[in-house]
């Protein structure tokens, strides 16, 4: 007697429901909010903290990719980290894992610093099952091929900044 195995192909909206929702949050400013000027370029330059739940819990690590959508020469880069140990909290001012380049080309934080107008800075945070083994000068692009595959949740705080001076 010959065993039948089914092939089961997973379609794009069923792999979109496998990735759970992560909640993010700021102690510093809500949802969509001003962020205040001490994590912008005008003040002391330092990370917000950010408030996560959700996690699954097949989670072994995290990743952080902060971008600005309205760069005069489209999405800008100003933060990217990876290998996070999973935490429902990353701390203000802190290096939680390993930085990568952002588009400033520095291995840091940087933080709004628009040159006209609001802009909205998303901060995305990326649940991943596997650690990442990345070279220290990888950008934006080498750390989403990397975590491609194994990506388990996703969630994102975006808020606005207008610089002062």
């Amino acid at each position: 007697m010959t065993q039948q195995v089914a092939h089961a192909s997973v379609s794009l909206h069923q792999l979109t429901e496998m990735i759970a929702s992560l909640r993010i949050a700021s102690e510093a400013f809500k949802t969509n909010g001003s962020i205040p000027s001490k994590f912008t370029c005008e003040g002391t330059n330092v990370n917000p903290s950010l408030i996560i739940s959700g996690l699954p819990m097949a989670t072994k690590t995290l990743a952080v990719i902060l971008e600005d959508p309205d760069a005069p020469k489209g999405v800008f880069v100003h933060w990217i980290v990876w290998n996070i140990p999973p935490t429902n909290k990353i701390l203000e001012n802190t290096i939680p894992g390993e930085e990568g380049m952002n588009d400033f080309k520095k291995k840091h934080y940087a933080g709004p610093c628009p040159p006209a107008g609001t802009h909205h800075y998303h901060f995305k945070v990326y649940a991943l099952d596997n650690f990442l083994h990345l070279d220290p000068s990888s950008g934006k692009a080498e750390l989403e091929a990397a975590m491609d595959k194994y990506i388990i949740g996703f969630g994102e705080l975006i808020g606005q900044y207008t610089r002062k001076k």
